[in-house]
């Protein structure tokens, strides 16, 4: 009997390890590529959008108070979208990084951005 209370409080505390976990955490959001927000911007100027993509080279300006650079896409690295963002930079904020971010798409060729993560830099190089 005692082995299986030691396995019942095991598995209480995986579970609530998982909800303060996840906790804030919005599972419906999506992230769209750059393309499909360049191929089809009516449906989403105006919304929040999430999306990931690399930071351009030679676009990069940073002004006091704003940030602006091209995000390309990664899967067809053709697609590109301006972005404007307002808020602190990520430490290893930099040209060709990936990053993802939140923001609302104003026009069909910009989003105003509110929040950027980091990629993750890969362990591996080509």
């Amino acid at each position: 009997m005692e082995k299986q209370q030691k396995t019942i409080v095991a598995i209480l505390f995986v579970t609530l390890v998982a909800v303060i976990g996840l906790w804030g955490v919005d599972l419906s959001q999506s992230y769209s590529m750059v393309s499909e927000l360049t191929n089809d911007p009516q449906p989403h100027i105006g919304s929040e959008v999430n999306t990931m993509g690399n930071i351009k080279n030679g676009t990069l300006q940073v002004t006091p108070g704003v940030i602006t650079f091209f995000l390309v896409d990664v899967e067809d690295h053709v697609s590109e979208i301006e972005i404007e963002y307002t808020g602190e930079l990520p430490a290893s904020f930099a040209e060709g990084q990936g990053i993802s971010l939140s923001g609302t798409m104003v026009s069909a060729q910009k989003i105003e951005a509110h929040q950027i993560v980091m990629g993750c830099p890969s362990k591996y190089t080509e």
